[in-house]
């Protein structure tokens, strides 16, 4: 990809991914040369899925869209890896006003920092209520959330929590 190309980051922890996530991606690659779907994490901290794991479940699900790019950073700041990458913006879902009430700020701050561009693409309505933490939960407590997460997510989040 040339440097002129206009490339993007969706990042997360995308600890699991779900169809909320996968929407966004794809939608994005709609609008961007590049997509880097940046797994973003922290060492310290134990996920349900390693990030090997993580990047192996985003491959399958959206690998298959030519312009995305699937990589991971540990320790850093989002707009660090903007620049690391070439991009000069980021893409992220919105679920609704609780959640621009909490990525405004970071926006805000990522603009001051960088320069990078934040661009919220609102949720699809029939996904709106998910969230990886939600979704772990319903899983955990025997719950079937087919329909909301990958196919391949589902059977690693009933082997895992199931």
């Amino acid at each position: 990809m040339s440097s002129s190309a206009r490339r993007c980051v969706c990042p997360g922890s995308y600890d699991p991914l779900t169809n909320g996530h996968v929407d966004v991606v794809t939608r994005a690659s709609r609008l961007f040369d590049e997509v880097v779907v940046a797994i973003l994490h922290n060492p310290s901290k134990q996920g349900t899925f390693t990030v090997d794991e993580r990047t192996s479940l985003l491959e399958q699900s959206v690998g298959h869209l030519p312009n995305v790019r699937i990589g991971a950073w540990a320790g850093t700041l989002v707009v660090d890896v903007c620049r690391e990458v070439g991009a000069s913006s980021m893409v992220k879902g919105l679920r609704g006003g609780t959640d621009f009430a909490y990525e405004l700020p970071m926006a805000t701050m990522n603009h001051h920092l960088s320069g990078v561009e934040t661009l919220f693409i609102p949720a699809d309505p029939a996904l709106q209520h998910v969230s990886s933490s939600l979704i772990k939960e319903v899983v955990r407590y025997g719950g079937d959330v087919s329909g909301l997460v990958p196919d391949a997510v589902l059977t690693a989040l009933r082997e895992r929590l199931g």
